[in-house]
């Protein structure tokens, strides 16, 4: 017979006497340092990728700081780092204090604050369902938000505060009706992001008859809203963005574990001991919520939640949580975007327009890829 500690897992029955015990010594010796070797290189695996994660987050904080206070010293006059200091501490700087306090500040706010918003819950959606496809821009929920918004605007002549409470609650009940449709025992990503595509469709061509009806006065400040716009950024648009952030983001930053657990399919999510309904349930409101704010105050700003979390999985690689990093990218991006739609193109463009002509080969990359390789969305 074979001694369970030896025989049974070599095949051969064990040796006897002190030969036999070294034997086996040296076999549990070389174990434990082939052990040791694969734990070793895993915590050096890990020990780099949270050292490229610090990196790449104070790479993006540098670079938006960067982009935030060239936002402030350019424009149509460019004034000293020494009178925008002035201005910020609230002294006088004669024209400087309406330019830089009164427009650039507060429209270099709202910028960090929505794209921020975008970048964060479209990397959530992104990862929750393991696909790239499923943005909030992609799968008709900013379009529920951007339908509700115009038609406050044309038909209800709501103002620009009522219009950002009806655009919240439409995103929010257009997320809720696209998960209810796609649920069937659970939500699977791909039938969530079609039933999404066609809903974003129907509400698009809503708008569109929305906008065909629209008094002369009316139809300006509907299309500069729905185009994704930072021009007349106020603090009272920043204020509520702002305060979603505080609440919302903590939530779905405390379920990058979570996110990243249902990474390896629901069934194994289950047995690792995460509720998977209630991880998604969570996910969905509160990303919804960081998407229907950061629209509510500066539009639809087009692909900023569709490419920030691509952006990310290039830069960190797998197996590291994109949303901290994604939000940071969204609020460069809306940054960086607006600031050449307004100086560096010869025209102003609105934010919306420079994002859109980024995002939309990238939208179609996918799509031939996925072709190109017989895979589903």
């Amino acid at each position: 017979m074979s001694d369970p500690a030896g025989g049974a897992r070599t095949g051969q029955p064990t040796p006897a006497g002190p030969a036999g015990v070294s034997a086996l010594a040296a076999v549990a010796a070389a174990d434990r340092a082939e052990i040791g070797r694969a734990a070793g290189a895993l915590g050096a695996a890990r020990a780099a990728r949270r050292a490229r994660r610090r990196w790449l987050i104070g790479l993006l904080c540098a670079a938006i700081a960067v982009a935030f206070a060239g936002s402030l010293l350019f424009g149509q006059t460019a004034y000293s780092p020494a009178t925008v200091v002035r201005v910020l501490l609230g002294q006088d700087a004669g024209e400087a204090t309406f330019a830089v306090g009164r427009l650039r500040l507060p429209r270099a706010v709202v910028g960090v604050l929505t794209g921020f918003c975008f970048g964060l819950g479209g990397a959530a959606f992104q990862t929750m369902l393991r696909n790239p496809l499923a943005s909030p821009d992609i799968i008709g929920i900013s379009a529920g938000a951007s339908t509700a918004g115009a038609f406050g605007i044309i038909v209800l002549s709501l103002g620009a505060a009522e219009v950002s409470v009806f655009a919240i609650a439409a995103g929010l009940l257009v997320a809720l009706a696209i998960y209810l449709l796609s649920y069937r025992g659970g939500v699977v990503g791909t039938r969530l992001i079609l039933i999404g595509i066609g809903v974003g469709a129907m509400l698009n061509s809503l708008t569109g008859y929305v906008l065909s009806q629209a008094d002369q006065w009316d139809l300006p400040e509907a299309n500069r809203w729905l185009t994704g716009s930072l021009n007349n950024a106020q603090w009272q648009q920043a204020l509520p963005v702002a305060v979603a952030l505080v609440v919302l983001a903590p939530v779905l930053l405390g379920q990058s574990r979570n996110l990243a657990v249902s990474q390896l399919g629901d069934e194994a999510a289950a047995g690792l001991g995460v509720n998977v309904t209630r991880t998604r349930l969570i996910v969905v409101v509160a990303a919804v919520g960081l998407v229907a704010f950061g629209t509510a105050a500066a539009g639809p700003i087009a692909f900023v939640a569709f490419l920030s979390g691509p952006i990310v999985a290039r830069l960190l690689g797998p197996h590291s949580s994109p949303l901290l990093p994604a939000g940071l990218v969204g609020a460069l991006l809306v940054l960086l975007a607006d600031f050449a739609g307004q100086h560096l193109l010869g025209l102003r463009l609105p934010v919306g327009v420079v994002t859109g002509v980024l995002g939309a080969p990238y939208l179609i990359y996918l799509i031939v890829r996925s072709n190109r390789t017989g895979g589903g969305l």
